[in-house]
C-alpha cells in the first residue's frame, strides 16, 4: 500500500479522535473534507512543541482524550521537562526497529540496558522493546543495570558466559567509558562477542572503528547500530548494515559526502519504514507523521537533514565506484545533522562538534582522552575571541603542555580537512584551537551521571 495514502487516512483518524488536533485544525481554518489526497495533506500546517503539544492539556493530545498506560519524560535541549504518554501497542510497533537491529533469531543474546532508568525515555522504553522481542520468540534476555557503571561491569562477567553474544545499549560516550573502564579492570571483551546499539547522539566512523578494536568486533557494519529517535515518538529509523557501509565509505571522502548531503560533515544515516514513520523534507529540516501515544501529524522536529530514496542512493554510489552489499528490504534513507544550535560560530564559520570528535579519535591521541569535550568560543584578557576545546583526560592521566599541543594539532588537522568554511573564513593565525585538559569527572565540565553537552554558549 502507498504510504502517502496511509498518512492521509491517519490524518482523518487523528482529526476526529484527538481533541487537541481537532482544535488545531479549527484554529487554522482547516476542515477534514478539504484533505482528500496527499497533495492536500502536504498543505496542512506544521505542528511543533510551541504551537501544538505545549498549548494543550495532556489528555487532549491523546487518542479519545485518554492518556496511555505509561508516561515517559524528556528534558530535550531546553531542560524543560515534556511528558509523552505511551501504550503497549506503541512499543510493539517500535520493537520492529529493534528487531531489525538485533538480527538475533538464532543467537542467545544478553541485552544490557545502559540507558538511565526511571521516568526518562531511554531505559525503560528500550527494556520493554527487548522484552517484546523475547515474547515473539527471540532468544533475548535483558538485564537493566542502567547508567550504574559499576553494576554494568559486575553483571557482564557473571552473565555473559551463558550467552552467544552481549549487546550493550546506551549513549555512545557512556558505552565507550564502560568499555575503557572494563579494560582497565582486566575485563576481556574479546571473550563476550560484544555488539553495540546506541542512541541519543551521533558519532564518527573513527569512533566506531575505535570501539570495535577495543571490543574485538569483527565486522562493525553488523556489530553496531545507531537508533534515530525522539522522546516525542520513539525510534524513527535505524542504522542498517547497508547504511553503515555507505557511511564508512563516505567518511574518507568528504567531497563525495558534500555532493550527496550538501555538506562535507558526516550526518547520521538511517533507513526508515514510511508505513510506520512517514518523513518529509521542509527547508532543509525533517518532518514526520506517526501514530503514537500522542499522534503527530506533520510534526517539525527541527533536525537538519533530508531524505534519499533507496534506488537513488544506490545509483549515486555506483556512479562513484562503490557497490555495497545490499541486505534486507529496499527502505529509503534519512540523513540527520542534528540541530544548528549545537554548533558554535567562529569568524562566521560554523564549527561542529563532529569535527572536534574526529580529531580526538585519531590513533595518536585517542588513548589519552575519554572522547568527551566542550566546544566554545571564549574571550581572552584582550577581548579577542578564541576557539576553545576543553577535553576530558583518561583516568589516571595528568595535564601536560605536550599532550595539549598534540591534541590541538590533531583537532586542527581534522578541522582543516573536513570544514572548508573554517579554512576559508578563519584567519590562519586564529585557526589553532586553545586546548584545556581536565581530569576525569571534572565537576565544571564533565560531571558524572549527567547527559553531556558538547557545546557551551
Amino acid at each position: 500500500m502507498d504510504p502517502r495514502h496511509d498518512v492521509v487516512e491517519l490524518f482523518h483518524r487523528v482529526a476526529v479522535s484527538v481533541p487537541a488536533y481537532g482544535a488545531f485544525l479549527a484554529e487554522h481554518g482547516v476542515t477534514t473534507d478539504q484533505i482528500k489526497t496527499y497533495e492536500d495533506f502536504v498543505r496542512l500546517p506544521l505542528t511543533t512543541k510551541d504551537n501544538y503539544t505545549r498549548r494543550h492539556p495532556l489528555p487532549d493530545l491523546c487518542r479519545n482524550g485518554t492518556i496511555g498506560d505509561m508516561i515517559a519524560v524528556s528534558s530535550g535541549s531546553t531542560g524543560t521537562p515534556s511528558f509523552w504518554p505511551r501504550s503497549t501497542a506503541d512499543e510493539q510497533l517500535i520493537a520492529e526497529r529493534f528487531e531489525q537491529v538485533f538480527r538475533a533469531a538464532e543467537r542467545r543474546t544478553l541485552a544490557v540496558i545502559c540507558f538511565a532508568l526511571g521516568t526518562w525515555v531511554g531505559g525503560l522504553f528500550t527494556l520493554n522493546c527487548c522484552r517484546h522481542l523475547a515474547a515473539k520468540g527471540y532468544p533475548i534476555t535483558a538485564v537493566a543495570p542502567g547508567s550504574d557503571k559499576r553494576e554494568i561491569l559486575r553483571v557482564i562477567p557473571e552473565l555473559a558466559p551463558h550467552f552467544d553474544q552481549v549487546v550493550l545499549l546506551g549513549y555512545p560516550p557512556f558505552l565507550k567509558d564502560v568499555i575503557d573502564s572494563g579494560t582497565a579492570q582486566g575485563l576481556r571483551w574479546a571473550d563476550y562477542s560484544i555488539k553495540l546499539v546506541t542512541a541519543g547522539e551521533s558519532f564518527s566512523e573513527e569512533w566506531r572503528t575505535l570501539v570495535a578494536e577495543r571490543t574485538a568486533m569483527t565486522d562493525p557494519s553488523h556489530d553496531t547500530a545507531s537508533l534515530y529517535g525522539t522522546a516525542d515518538a520513539g525510534v524513527l529509523g535505524n542504522e542498517t548494515p547497508l547504511s553503515i557501509q555507505i557511511r564508512r565509505f563516505l567518511a574518507s571522502r568528504p567531497e563525495t559526502a558534500r555532493e550527496l548531503f550538501g555538506e562535507s560533515r558526516l550526518p547520521t544515516l538511517v533507513q526508515y519504514d514510511p508505513r510506520v514513520r512517514f518523513f518529509e523534507e521542509h527547508d532543509g529540516t525533517l518532518l514526520f507523521t506517526g501514530d503514537n501515544g500522542i499522534p503527530l501529524i506533520r510534526y517539525h522536529i527541527a533536525d537538519e537533514g533530508g531524505l534519499i530514496p533507496h534506488d537513488r542512493m544506490l545509483g549515486f554510489l555506483h556512479e562513484h565506484g562503490f557497490h555495497p552489499r545490499v541486505e534486507g528490504p529496499g527502505l529509503p534513507f534519512a540523513y540527520i545533522f542534528g540541530r544548528s544550535h549545537f554548533t558554535v560560530s567562529y569568524y562566521g564559520a560554523n564549527v561542529y562538534p563532529e569535527n572536534i570528535a574526529i580529531g580526538l579519535e585519531q590513533p595518536e591521541v585517542s588513548a589519552m582522552v575519554t572522547g568527551k569535550f566542550v566546544l566554545e568560543v571564549a574571550e581572552d584578557a584582550e577581548r579577542d575571541r578564541q576557539l576553545t576545546v576543553t577535553v576530558e583526560l583518561m583516568p589516571g592521566l595528568r595535564d601536560s603542555d605536550e599532550a595539549a599541543e598534540l591534541i590541538g594539532l590533531s583537532i586542527l588537522t581534522q578541522l582543516r580537512r573536513l570544514n572548508s568554511e573554517f579554512v576559508n573564513y578563519v584567519p590562519p593565525a586564529k585557526q589553532p584551537p586553545v586546548v584545556r585538559l581536565r581530569q576525569t569527572g571534572d565537576p565544571d565540565y564533565f560531571p558524572p551521571g549527567a547527559k553531556h553537552r558538547y557545546t557551551r554558549a
